[in-house]
Formats: C-alpha cells, sequence, structure tokens
C-alpha cells in the first residue's frame, strides 16, 4: 500500500474514533445511525483503496442502515 493510502485510512479511523466519541449524549438511533456510518466510511476506504468518494458513498449507505434498523416500532 502506498503511504499516502496509509495516511488517508488512517486519518478515516481517527475521525471516526472521534466522532464515536461524540455520541454519549444522544438517542439511541442516532448513535446506530453514526456507528454504522462510520464503519460505511471505513468499508468504503477499504474497498476502494482510499478513493474519496468511496469513503462518502460507504459512510453515507452505512448511515442509512444504521437510521432504518434502528427505528422504533410503530403500530
Amino acid at each position: 500500500m502506498k503511504t499516502i493510502q496509509k495516511v488517508k485510512l488512517n486519518a478515516v479511523i481517527v475521525v471516526i474514533a472521534l466522532g464515536l466519541s461524540a455520541c454519549m449524549g444522544i438517542s439511541q438511533q442516532g448513535q446506530n445511525t453514526a456507528i454504522d456510518a462510520g464503519a460505511g466510511a471505513l468499508g468504503g476506504a477499504v474497498l476502494t483503496n482510499g478513493s474519496g468518494l468511496g469513503t462518502i458513498g460507504g459512510a453515507a449507505v452505512g448511515g442509512i442502515i444504521g437510521h432504518e434498523v434502528s427505528k422504533p416500532n410503530r403500530k
């Protein structure tokens, strides 16, 4: 892996870790959305070799999945 890609991947990991530390005062659904967006961003970055578009796309997809899966049951 090229040095620049390693730096990008490490930066993404740090941003995710810092973002997750801000999840203490929000709802469970908000936490799940943030966590899944972070995981999606990491997955998108890894799968596309650090592509910015892949990282953003992964974050968007992960965030949507986390939000929808943790919706409260409405009857």
